[in-house]
C-alpha cells in the first residue's frame, strides 16, 4: 500500500478543516445577515408609514373630494427618497389613494393582510403579495382627529430586492472566504516545508523505523550509550549504561550530573572535538569514555559518549592471556614428552634396554594414575584441558603436581564459561606454581568435587605462605607481594570478581608454610 507523504496530510488536513470552517461561518453569517436585513426593512417599512400616517397633510386628505389627488404626489416624492418599492395609502375600505403605478389608484389594495390595521389599529410588519409582487410591507392605520380609523397606510420592499442585496453582500462575504482559503493553502504549505526541513526531509513512518532501529542497535551494544542535548539533559540511554551505572528508572530529560562525570561531556558540548579513550572513575569502577558531539545547522547540538567498566575489558585481557598461556602450557607438556621420547630413543640405541624399561613404567604408572582421575573421575573437559596444561607447566619447571585421588567431578553447568573457569582456577594454579618455584621439594596439589549443592575446588601449595597481615588484602585490586608468593597485582581479585559473579566464594587458609585456596561455586545460579 502507497504512503501519503506528510506534506500531503498536512495539506489536506488544513485544507480541509480550513473549507469547513469558511463554509460554516459564511452560511451562518449570511443566514444571519439576511434575516437582520429583513428585520430592517420591516422595521424601516414600518416607521415609514407610521411617519406618513401621522402626517396632518395626510389625514385631512381624507376629508377633501380628491384625497388621491393629495396623497399620491407626497407618497411618491417619500418612496423616491426613501428608496421603498411602493407606498399604497388606502380608506377604510382598503380604496386606493396612492400607488407607484397610477393605474392601480382608485382600486382595492390586495394582499388580505389589512385587517390588523383597519379593524383593531395596530401597527405590524407583514410579507405577503400584492400587484407588484411579494413584499415586506409596514402596515399603520389612518386616524381622525376624532380618533376613528378612516384608513391605512401600506409601505413595502419586494422580498426579490432583499434577497438580491443578501447575494450582493455575500458575494463580497464569499471573495473574502476565497482570500482566506489562499492563505490556508499558502499557510498550510509552508508549514508543511518547516516541518519537512525539521524532520530531514523524512517522512513519519521513515522516522518511526528509524526509532525502532536505533532503539535495537542501542540495546544490541554492549558498551554503554548516553546521549545528551546542548542544555546537559539525557536524552537517551541504553540498558547495558543503566546496568553500569546501576540505574533502575527512566533517566530522559534529567541532568547528566550526578548521574554520570560529566566533565568531557561538556568539554566536547563546548569545543565541539570528540575525546576519545578518557578514563575517568564513577564510584568503585574505572570507566573508558569516548565522548562524540552530534551537531547540527546551529553548531553543535548534543553529544553521544560511549563507555565501558575498565575491569570488563581487564578481564577480557586476562581471558586471553590465560588462554594463551593455556596454550602455552599443553606446548610445554608437548616438549617435556618430546624430550622424554628422545631420552628414550638414546637408551635404546645404546643397549641400556633395562633403563629404558625402568623409565617407561615410572611413567606410565603416573600417566596412568594421573590420567585415571583427569580422564575417568573428572568428566568436564574444560577442567580437563586446564589440568593438562598446567600439568605439563609444573613438570617442565620441575614441581611436582598432584590431583587428589578422591576427586570426582561431573560435567560443569552451561552458566560457567571456559574463560570464567580460566580465570578462577588458571590464576589460582599459578600464583602456586609461583608460589613453590623456590622450594627444594616443590609440591601443588589439586582436588575438586561436586558432592552436595556446590562444586569445589581446593588448591594447595608448600610455600613460604601468605602473611596474616597480607591475606586481608589479597583479593584487593592492584595488591602485590611477590617475595610472599601472593599474586601480581590483577590475577586473584579478577578471579574474585569471576566467583562472586557465579555466586560463589573464595577461601584462603596460609599457615605453617602450606597456603590452600578453596573455591566454593552454587551448581544453580
Amino acid at each position: 500500500m502507497r504512503k501519503v507523504s506528510l506534506e500531503t496530510k498536512i495539506l489536506g488536513l488544513v485544507l480541509s478543516l480550513s473549507l469547513f470552517l469558511i463554509l460554516l461561518l459564511t452560511t451562518t453569517f449570511s443566514y444571519m445577515e439576511g434575516r437582520q436585513i429583513a428585520k430592517d426593512k420591516g422595521q424601516l417599512a414600518l416607521e415609514l408609514s407610521k411617519t406618513i400616517s401621522f402626517m396632518p397633510t395626510v389625514t385631512e386628505a381624507f376629508e377633501t373630494d380628491d384625497p388621491a389627488g393629495i396623497i399620491q404626489p407626497i407618497a411618491e416624492k417619500i418612496r423616491r427618497e426613501t428608496g421603498a418599492e411602493f407606498i399604497v395609502v388606502g380608506n377604510a375600505e382598503g380604496i386606493r389613494y396612492s400607488h407607484p403605478l397610477a393605474s392601480e389608484i382608485g382600486k382595492r389594495m390586495e394582499g388580505g393582510d389589512n385587517s390588523r390595521a383597519i379593524r383593531e389599529g395596530e401597527y405590524y410588519v407583514s410579507e405577503a403579495a400584492g400587484s407588484l409582487g411579494l413584499s415586506i410591507r409596514g402596515k399603520s392605520p389612518v386616524f381622525n382627529e376624532d380618533g376613528k380609523i378612516i384608513g391605512i397606510v401600506s409601505v413595502g420592499f419586494l422580498v426579490d430586492d432583499v434577497r438580491a442585496q443578501i447575494f450582493k453582500d455575500l458575494s463580497k462575504e464569499m471573495i473574502v472566504s476565497l482570500v482566506a482559503i489562499m492563505i490556508s493553502i499558502i499557510g498550510s504549505y509552508m508549514l508543511a516545508r518547516s516541518i519537512r526541513k525539521d524532520t530531514l526531509g523524512l517522512e513519519p513512518f521513515e522516522i518511526a523505523n528509524l526509532y525502532k532501529e536505533k532503539n535495537a542497535v542501542l540495546q544490541s551494544v554492549k558498551e554503554g550509550i548516553l546521549a545528551i542535548d546542548q542544555n546537559g539533559l539525557i536524552t537517551s540511554m541504553n540498558q547495558p549504561a543503566k546496568k553500569l551505572l546501576d540505574i533502575k528508572e527512566s533517566v530522559r530529560h534529567l541532568n547528566v550530573d550526578g548521574l554520570f562525570p560529566s566533565k568531557y561531556l561538556f568539554e566536547v558540548l563546548k569545543s565541539g572535538e570528540p575525546q576519545v579513550d578518557k578514563e575517568i572513575s564513577w564510584e568503585d569502577k574505572s570507566v573508558i569514555v569516548n565522548c562524540t558531539p552530534i551537531f547540527d545547522s546551529e553548531g553543535v547540538s548534543g553529544v553521544v559518549a560511549s563507555f565501558r567498566d575498565r575491569t570488563e575489558i581487564e578481564e577480557m585481557v586476562n581471558t586471553l592471556s590465560e588462554v594463551k598461556m593455556h596454550s602455552e602450557d599443553l606446548r610445554a607438556q608437548t616438549h617435556e614428552f618430546t624430550n622424554k621420547l628422545y631420552v628414550l630413543s638414546g637408551l635404546i640405541q645404546l643397549g641400556e634396554y633395562d633403563e629404558a624399561i625402568d623409565m617407561i613404567q615410572s611413567e606410565t604408572s603416573e600417566l596412568h594414575s594421573l590420567n585415571r582421575v583427569v580422564f575417568e573421575q573428572i568428566k568436564d573437559t574444560k577442567v580437563q584441558a586446564l589440568l593438562l596444561g598446567k600439568i605439563g607447566k609444573a613438570s617442565e619447571k620441575k614441581i611436582i603436581f598432584e590431583i587428589d585421588a578422591q576427586s570426582y567431578l561431573e560435567k560443569l553447568p552451561d552458566h560457567i564459561k571456559l574463560s570464567q573457569l580460566t580465570l578462577i582456577l588458571g590464576n589460582i594454579i599459578d600464583n602456586a606454581l609461583e608460589a613453590v618455584s623456590s622450594m627444594e621439594e616443590p609440591l601443588v596439589k589439586f582436588f575438586a568435587t561436586d558432592i552436595g549443592n556446590d562444586m569445589v575446588f581446593e588448591v594447595s601449595d608448600n610455600g613460604k605462605g601468605i602473611p596474616e597481615d597480607a591475606i586481608a588484602h589479597i583479593f584487593d585490586r592492584g595488591f602485590t607481594s611477590k617475595n610472599s608468593g601472593s599474586p601480581s597485582g590483577y590475577g586473584l581479585s579478577n578471579a574474585d570478581h569471576v566467583v562472586k559473579e557465579l555466586g560463589g566464594i573464595i577461601e584462603v587458609q596460609s599457615e605453617d608454610g602450606n597456603t590452600i585456596f578453596t573455591v566454593y561455586l552454587p551448581k544453580e545460579q
